[in-house]
């Protein structure tokens, strides 16, 4: 059964909205792979579909490398020192209480590689947040626990609650999407340029597709943006990712990108639907 904390009346204004872009989105789902979903055992990012999520993964991964390295070098130092400068092998200790040399290059050295860092994450930073022009904008509004959108240019608006284990199967889901999958998800074109615009209708939530490289809390009050261009048709799934109440863990994301054409069919019936 649905949540039980969603209002009658909620039901009662969307219900013809639900129904129709449930039956459209489940006729997209039957073509789609899930591409963006978690793995049980998988250690690693899902796969990126989009540049953001590789530039994110790229720089992930090469931070671990510098940090292992960093890591067997002092680990390595303090072994060397423990092991030289024990009372057995040095029994009788140094005097000097300073070395200049060597405190000027553990200060530089830092700060080398803090700047060689800052040079490769802050254009990444920077291409996260500087919103370009959107192909599609979506205007998306986070509610305790459901999550709801609007296609600004287009009239069409509805609203996406978590789907229970007994709809699986009527929406094309298998039980392995539980949790993950909602009656009504995001349509987007292969390639288009997708701007979310984020609110939250009662306390902080947070949008977020992992394979997209994407996240951005939905803050009440305020106007957030985030954008992306997936490059792999499928289905992705995210969570909310900000704490927000008892049901927080029951509002999932579930984002299709498809083609040109088959988007171009479902928003004519989706805006039918919404009567634009």
């Amino acid at each position: 059964m649905r949540l039980n904390t969603i209002a009658t009346s909620l039901w009662a204004s969307a219900g013809l909205i639900l129904a129709g872009a449930s039956a459209s989105a489940q006729d997209v789902n039957q073509e789609l792979e899930i591409v963006g979903a978690p793995v049980p055992g998988l250690t690693s990012f899902q796969p990126a579909a989009t540049e953001l999520a590789r530039d994110v993964q790229w720089l992930d991964y090469w931070l671990l490398v510098l940090i292992t390295i960093i890591t067997l070098f002092v680990t390595g130092l303090m072994i060397w020192i423990a092991i030289r400068f024990n009372h057995k092998s040095n029994p009788t200790p140094r005097t000097f209480t300073h070395n200049s040399p060597l405190e000027v290059a553990w200060t530089i050295i830092p700060i080398v590689i803090l700047v060689f860092v800052g040079a490769f994450s802050l254009p990444i930073l920077f291409k996260q947040q500087e919103i370009p022009e959107a192909d599609i904008t979506i205007k998306v509004t986070g509610y305790q626990w459901y999550w709801g959108y609007e296609y600004v240019d287009d009239g069409v608006a509805f609203d996406s609650f978590m789907l229970a284990r007994d709809e699986l199967e009527e929406f094309g889901y298998s039980q392995n999407e539980y949790r993950l999958a909602t009656d009504t998800s995001v349509v987007v074109p292969i390639g288009a340029t997708i701007v979310m615009q984020l609110t939250g209708a009662d306390v902080i939530h947070s949008w977020t597709i992992p394979a997209f490289g994407v996240k951005q809390d939905a803050v009440p009050g305020r106007l957030s943006q985030l954008w992306f261009a997936a490059e792999r048709e499928g289905i992705y799934f995210g969570q909310c990712s900000e704490l927000c109440g008892k049901d927080h863990a029951y509002m999932p994301i579930t984002v299709k990108v498809v083609s040109q054409e088959t988007y171009d069919a479902w928003l004519i019936e989706a805006k039918e639907i919404n009567g634009v």
